[in-house]
């Protein structure tokens, strides 16, 4: 039995590391050379990997582009849910969201370079935006399971969008700004501003 399960976290492990270089390649690659001349046998090479493989994990080079933004929507997602039930909404929010602008080395980099490339190429921007449409209802179900004090209803969703725009706003002002600031600075003055009718 220990055995077993040692196995399935090495693999699980394994996986993920393969995963992980896959994204950063197609990351690479496209910083490089630029999106529409990076191609899934191109990703799948320097990843060291073969064009099968890589469609065991990965549906199109976007998937693989914003694989980094994926696992930050379920970190965020999960730290909202790892705070107190006691603690309102909003705190819950801007708390998960501090937990996690610790953890980022170098902080949001590669956030910034996704949204440029997003910006010009509309294929990445429609799936990002899908990402930020799951990551506001994932959160808002996370807000709403969590039973914090405030009222149900719609409110779980309305503050999940509102942080979200908060936060998106944020980041593109840091873009803007030419990052001479923390990003966690610039949010956190968006954040406060628009924290006014939830507090």
């Amino acid at each position: 039995m220990e055995n077993t399960v040692r196995t399935v976290g090495l693999r699980e492990r394994k996986k993920a590391a393969t995963r992980q270089a896959v994204h950063e390649a197609a990351l690479r690659l496209t910083v490089e050379h630029g999106f529409d001349q990076v191609t899934v046998e191109a990703v799948a090479d320097a990843a060291g990997i073969s064009r099968r493989t890589f469609s065991n994990y990965f549906a199109g080079k976007e998937d693989a582009l914003l694989y980094g933004e994926e696992q930050q929507i379920h970190a965020l997602v999960q730290a909202v849910r790892d705070r107190p039930v006691t603690e309102p909404a909003w705190e819950a929010l801007r708390a998960a969201l501090e937990t996690l602008s610790r953890r980022e080395d170098p902080p949001n980099r590669e956030w910034a370079v996704r949204t440029r490339l997003a910006k010009r190429h509309p294929s990445l921007l429609a799936r990002q935006l899908a990402n930020h449409a799951a990551l506001e209802r994932e959160l808002a179900l996370a807000l709403a399971v969590a039973e914090r004090p405030g009222p149900k209803g719609v409110r779980p969703r309305v503050l999940a969008a509102t942080f979200l725009t908060a936060v998106r706003i944020g980041m593109h002002l840091w873009i803007e700004e030419e990052q001479t600031r923390e990003p966690a600075e610039v949010i956190g003055e968006i954040l406060t501003e628009m924290a006014a009718p939830f507090v």
